[in-house]
């Protein structure tokens, strides 16, 4: 099992005000499998994302990553498990705008001690060309529109080769178009086993998932398996 969340719960503190964002959580994901998140604005889905990727920490319950209890885990090893084993797909791109394509996507591998630079910066090559942005290379973001720039994060993500991929609305400032392709970009990356979670507030993109969770007030009130997976290909309705 990658991820394991058993009651997890996570409350924002304001001076003296607790407000919940997550209540009792439970579920897991095995390798391999494409998980949306989905709900209302306020439902949790983000901060569930966060405490996923280990921007954030649960206030309570455990979370286990990969049969590991995260609890135990020192600042250090957060760092290399963000680093190494998970890619980040953010609704904003997060790109630099004053770098250029390639060294967008080598970024993440500044602490990668296990592959030398030549055979990174070829993998990146490698990447960028099976997402149609090889041409782009050299170009900084402002030069790119917003579906190739998300196309970028996506490589940018993959990268260090991470064992889950967590984007966060990839489609959310794209057009019908554009939101189409990153979406069919992951659809194949699902199909060769990437194990990937996706936040969407879209029903059309979930649908693309071959698994829903439904938050509702930091609470899971769904948990379905997908049976006619919509196919991105297909176009996907915004």
């Amino acid at each position: 099992m990658l991820i394991k969340f058993e009651n997890i719960s996570k409350n924002y503190t304001d001076e003296e005000l607790t407000t919940p964002a997550l209540s009792g959580v439970s579920f897991d994901v095995k390798e391999g499998e494409f998980v949306a998140i989905t709900g209302s604005s306020g439902s949790g889905k983000s901060t569930l994302m966060h405490i996923v990727g280990f921007l954030d920490k649960p206030t309570g319950g455990k979370y286990l990553f990969d049969g590991e209890d995260t609890s135990q885990f020192d600042d250090n090893k957060l760092a290399q498990i963000r680093n190494n084993k998970i890619g980040f797909v953010f609704q904003m791109y997060n790109l630099l705008p004053r770098t250029s394509v390639l060294d967008n996507v080598l970024l993440p591998t500044i602490y990668n001690a296990k592959d030398g630079k030549a055979e990174l910066g070829a993998r990146a090559r490698q990447l960028l060309e099976r997402v149609g942005l090889s041409h782009r290379i050299n170009h900084r973001p402002n030069q790119l529109s917003g579906g190739e720039q998300q196309r970028v994060a996506i490589v940018r993500a993959l990268i260090n080769t991470p064992r889950l991929i967590l984007a966060d609305e990839p489609t959310g400032n794209l057009d019908s178009k554009s939101g189409q392709e990153v979406i069919e970009i992951i659809q194949k990356l699902n199909d060769e086993g990437h194990t990937i979670m996706m936040v969407t507030h879209e029903k059309e993109v979930a649908e693309c998932a071959r698994r829903i969770l439904v938050l509702k007030d930091g609470q899971i009130i769904g948990d379905n398996k997908v049976v006619n997976r919509r196919l991105a290909s297909e176009g996907i309705e915004k």
